[in-house]
């Protein structure tokens, strides 16, 4: 991946990624903390998805939907319902509520300012389906610094053509384009329970470890594989959490 480097790598940012479910059931402990983490010093960058919107839209037009390897396939017909659905109604709708809530926030995706240049991950498998190239944070670097906070739908550009990108993708892809301290995955748990106990810090080697007993399941699978491959990358630290943005840290050895 290449892209635009930060050109204030001292500034700590925190890139924070709100899944579809999360972003339907927003309270005020959601925005309580996020105003603290601007207070601790932190410019705030929310990446997010729209799955339930994006299904609902799909079964209205009674278009079906398929998956591989976790990747919406995305057809021509489709690609224009995602689009709208994230860039005309998700978008703003959080934009919305967090000016309401007194967080100075705009709205953006991958064809404003070209933030998000994208290529195809393979047309034939996936149809409109990207991943991150290129990085504009030039644009992010004078949003953030004005203490503004960039909300940005995961849709990529290449070419006009728009490409519908996996969140947690985009997330990371932004994270470490702007040399990010930190990456917030907001779900709907409170991070990592293991033996009906939260844990507070985990490594890789330990999620390994709680996959093959058993311990980690379903759903949280994808989201442990997701943030230890973004540690992998160089991200100094990934946190699964919840809409209070508490849960559990994950970090690398020693």
């Amino acid at each position: 991946m290449t892209m635009f480097k930060s050109t204030h790598p001292t500034a700590r940012k925190m890139v924070i990624k709100l899944g579809g479910s999360t972003l339907e059931g927003l309270n005020e402990a959601f925005f309580r903390n996020f105003k603290a983490l601007q207070d601790e010093g932190y410019q705030l960058i929310i990446t997010h998805g729209g799955g339930p919107a994006i299904n609902r839209a799909l079964q209205k037009a009674k278009i079906e939907s398929s998956t591989v390897n976790g990747l919406r396939v995305t057809t021509d017909e489709m690609i224009e319902i995602v689009q709208s659905t994230l860039i005309g109604k998700v978008n703003p709708a959080l934009v919305h509520e967090l000016n309401a809530a007194g967080i100075m926030a705009v709205g953006l995706n991958g064809f404003d300012g070209q933030l998000i240049e994208s290529t195809y991950i393979d047309r034939d498998v996936y149809g409109h389906v990207g991943e991150v190239k290129k990085v504009n944070t030039a644009l992010l670097e004078t949003l953030t610094a004005a203490g503004i906070v960039p909300v940005i739908a995961c849709i990529g550009a290449e070419d006009g053509q728009a490409l519908n990108i996996n969140g947690d993708t985009v997330a990371s892809g932004i994270a470490l384009a702007v040399e990010a301290e930190s990456l917030l995955l907001v779900t709907d748990v409170s991070g990592i329970r293991i033996e009906e106990q939260y844990q507070q810090y985990v490594t890789a080697s330990q999620i390994h470890e709680w996959i093959a007993e058993g311990h980690i399941y379903g759903g949280m699978i994808p989201k442990v594989q997701g943030a230890i491959a973004c540690l992998h990358a160089g991200i100094p630290s990934v946190q699964i959490v919840d809409d209070s943005l508490t849960g559990t840290t994950i970090q690398n050895e020693g």
